[in-house]
């Protein structure tokens, strides 16, 4: 989700395609079934596709290593 306040609308698709390759490139890694929404925030519009690619991982790691009994 791109929500408007990240830009005008050419910045808002470039986030959103970013977004969605670097979602592709992790799908494989995820669980069977697993439902992942992923939410720009605001300073996404200046990040460059390094920054957005480590805070997708990172927020990945997060999920994928909490105990069960947390999500």
């Amino acid at each position: 989700m791109v929500n408007k306040a990240v830009g005008n609308a050419v910045l808002r698709n470039r986030v959103h395609r970013r977004l969605r390759a670097l979602m592709a490139a992790q799908l494989p890694g995820l669980p069977a079934g697993s439902l992942t929404v992923v939410r720009a925030l605001p300073p996404s519009g200046s990040s460059s596709y390094g920054e957005l690619e480590a805070d997708v991982q990172a927020a990945l790691r997060r999920v994928l290593t909490e105990p069960k009994d947390m999500r």
